[in-house]
């Protein structure tokens, strides 16, 4: 097993763990971002199987995600759902934190759905331990949570 940088040309492969399909939208907006540099994602593999992903975005034109040079945005913590509850996405996130802080980033934000009690629970055991941000949007009550690295 090993977590690697996902090359652009590799990215459908990222279907094994969501439905890209179905969330085309998004895998569309995704791709696009990678190709601008501003998301960078990483991918936890088992040989070449693709198990689970994250990214960190550069720019969200909200201070309350991003800002510049000093706040990354971490983004799309998903691990395939047969191979969920192993420490898979304790270890991305752990993974995520270093290269940030490698980056020169001294703070991670991340969205999360309120009702989504194990990744919050992930969150706040891994160090994001301030709320700047409660809110609504189309789909359901989130919050934004901080890490300083």
């Amino acid at each position: 097993m090993s977590i690697e940088i996902l090359k652009t040309e590799d990215y459908s492969k990222c279907s094994n763990i969501w439905n890209m399909k179905k969330q085309s939208k998004l895998a569309e907006k995704f791709l696009g971002e990678l190709k601008s540099g501003n998301r960078i994602t990483y991918i936890y593999k088992n040989k070449d199987e693709f198990i689970g992903e994250i990214s960190l975005v550069k720019e969200m034109e909200d201070s309350d995600y991003t800002i510049p040079d000093q706040r990354i945005y971490v983004s799309r913590l998903i691990v395939k759902k047969e191979c969920r509850r192993k420490g898979i996405g304790k270890k991305l996130v752990d993974f995520i934190s270093v290269k940030a802080k490698e980056l020169g980033y001294s703070e991670m934000s991340i969205g999360v759905d309120l009702d989504n009690y194990p990744a919050l629970k992930l969150y706040i055991d891994s160090g994001f331990d301030k709320v700047i941000f409660i809110g609504e949007d189309e789909q359901e009550k989130y919050v934004i949570l901080l890490k300083t690295i």
